[in-house]
């Protein structure tokens, strides 16, 4: 007796399997097809054509954490990965014992100087940049350190050649004047700042020690800019009062209005961050820009002793002398001596220009022809137009 199944049946068939629902006279499932079905629980729902027709899915892939073998780990330690060893600085040229000491001292505007005077004269054996900058100085706080008290001391034990100064950031605060507070810039306030100038500036003369003052920068805040560049006339007139330099750094950290810049051109021309962002430190690029101007000013100074090229003619530099080496004989180009009495060489038995000689040796000759040049400026004769130019009106056109 066979047994049609109705389309009513079918659906209500599916309904029970898509529920899940034991349906009746189907075998009971044994313990694969409980594994079946828990690998069908792995790899997601199926379709119900998937479980009529009993679809094989392949079984997805778990891969086998390795087992650690604890005795090995434990009889051996593990070796961590060891970083990658630094690149070795490039040796630095060893300075000359007769060495000129350039000595830098201010504040912390000093101290980025000093550093880019550093790299500035690295390669010169005959240079030594001697940093005593105190960041937190100034000239105002004598109470934390006196600089016109003790410049002379550090002279005395450097020996420097020249004496760098900058300073004047930390300046812009009250100072006490005759046990009077005054604010910046009033008239007493001035007349005791560049007092303190003076002494300072001429501590550094009756040490027969040259003297550079380095003007301040530029800043963010234009309240502290016009400070600073009244402090730079203090500076200037002070320095030039004793027969010192002074030094104007102002134009290289400013824009074509005059503006302060946080980047801008280095010493190559191109375009690097010059400022931090708190718009007051220098950075590596704005400290080698900084020693640019000051570097220049040395050299002028010190002439060959400040370049890389030279070195002082001391005994003691007598081994770092190099001849170049000699030229193979096969490279050399042999030229023939030239005879003082032969004139005639060229062609000619006078020099050129020679009124005397036209006559004998013609109007038409080449060497005394007037150029076009002269001959437009001259005669008012100008030269042919060439086919093809806009100057060319002859007709018919060629």
């Amino acid at each position: 007796m066979r047994f049609i199944l109705r389309p009513i049946a079918i659906i209500a068939l599916s309904g029970a399997v898509l529920a899940g629902a034991p349906l009746a006279g189907l075998p009971a499932m044994d313990d694969g097809a409980h594994a079946q079905t828990s690998e069908d629980t792995l790899i997601g729902r199926r379709s119900l054509l998937d479980l009529l027709f009993r679809r094989k899915e392949a079984a997805p892939q778990i891969q086998e954490v390795p087992k650690r073998d604890v005795n090995r780990s434990r009889s051996q330690p593990q070796r961590r990965a060891s970083a990658p060893a630094p690149a070795p600085e490039p040796p630095t040229p060893d300075k000359l014992e007769n060495a000129l000491v350039i000595l830098v001292v201010g504040d912390f505007t000093a101290g980025g100087l000093a550093q880019g005077l550093r790299e500035a004269f690295a390669e010169v054996p005959s240079i030594v940049i001697e940093s005593r900058a105190n960041g937190s100085s100034g000239l105002v706080r004598d109470d934390f350190y006196d600089w016109p008290k003790s410049i002379g001391p550090i002279i005395e034990e450097t020996k420097p050649a020249l004496v760098v100064m900058m300073i004047g950031s930390n300046d812009r605060q009250a100072m006490r004047v005759d046990g009077r507070t005054e604010k910046v810039r009033t008239d007493a306030w001035v007349k005791e700042y560049e007092a303190r100038i003076d002494r300072f500036a001429k501590t550094v003369q009756a040490s027969n020690t040259p003297l550079i003052w380095v003007g301040g920068p530029p800043y963010r805040f234009k309240s502290m800019s016009t400070d600073i560049l009244a402090f730079n006339e203090f500076y200037r007139q002070a320095a030039e009062a004793v027969g010192g330099s002074f030094v104007d750094i102002w134009d290289g950290f400013v824009d074509q209005d005059g503006a302060f810049v946080l980047s801008g051109s280095d010493i190559n021309g191109q375009t690097v961050r010059l400022r931090n962002s708190d718009g007051i430190n220098f950075t590596n690029d704005g400290k080698r820009k900084l020693a640019f101007y000051v570097e220049r000013q040395i050299k002028q100074m010190f002439g060959d002793a400040a370049s890389s090229l030279l070195t002082v003619l001391a005994p003691e530099s007598y081994p770092t002398l190099r001849l170049p080496p000699l030229q193979p004989e096969e490279d050399l180009v042999r030229i023939d001596p030239i005879q003082i009495s032969d004139p005639e060489l060229d062609g000619g038995a006078s020099l050129l220009g020679d009124v005397n000689a036209v006559s004998a040796i013609g109007p038409d000759n080449p060497l005394l022809a007037k150029s076009p040049r002269d001959r437009l400026v001259e005669d008012g004769v100008s030269p042919p137009a060439k086919p093809g130019r806009a100057n060319n009106f002859s007709w018919p056109p060629t």
